[in-house]
């Protein structure tokens, strides 16, 4: 029997986590599992990430984007979106170091994150089989799709 959590049938997620910081990881990975996905791999550089990214086939990439070798976790991101089709959502202190194509990111969560952002990007992420993604009230997981960049880059005359 496929597992069911709670009254919707969502099936768990497996999921990369690319941070090179090891008890953020270890935290990340142990909310994942407690809202029931699968972490199936921890990486702390790009090489790393995207050869989990290549091996595991993941559904979700958490990618923080400063890593141990450099601001690479955007290479990360594109590689991980365009070649092996998981789907990336940013971690970072610094949104403004997201370029302006996402690399092919679905959103962003604010460091330090917080419970309610992991369950909001995860419930975004699921939107297609759980229609929780709603509410924008200060909101810790921003989807790219749905806000614009409040910046003043977008915005010049």
């Amino acid at each position: 029997m496929p597992r069911r959590h709670g009254l919707s049938n969502v099936k768990p997620l497996r999921i990369l986590i690319v941070e090179d910081e090891f008890l953020i990881a270890l935290e990340l990975e142990s909310l994942l599992q407690d809202a029931g996905h699968d972490v199936v791999g921890i990486a702390a550089s790009s090489h790393e990430a995207i050869a989990l990214g290549q091996q595991l086939a993941p559904d979700l990439a958490f990618v923080d984007i400063h890593l141990a070798d450099g601001l690479t976790g955007i290479d990360v991101a594109r590689s991980l979106s365009d070649q092996h089709h998981v789907t990336v959502l940013f971690m970072t202190a610094n949104a403004k170091r997201i370029p302006e194509d996402f690399a092919g990111a679905r959103g962003v969560i604010a460091k330090p994150y917080t419970e309610r952002g992991v369950r909001e990007a995860l419930a975004y992420v699921t939107a297609e089989q759980e229609q929780e993604a709603g509410g924008t009230d200060r909101m810790t997981f921003i989807p790219f799709d749905a806000k614009s960049r409040g910046d003043s880059s977008s915005k010049r005359s």
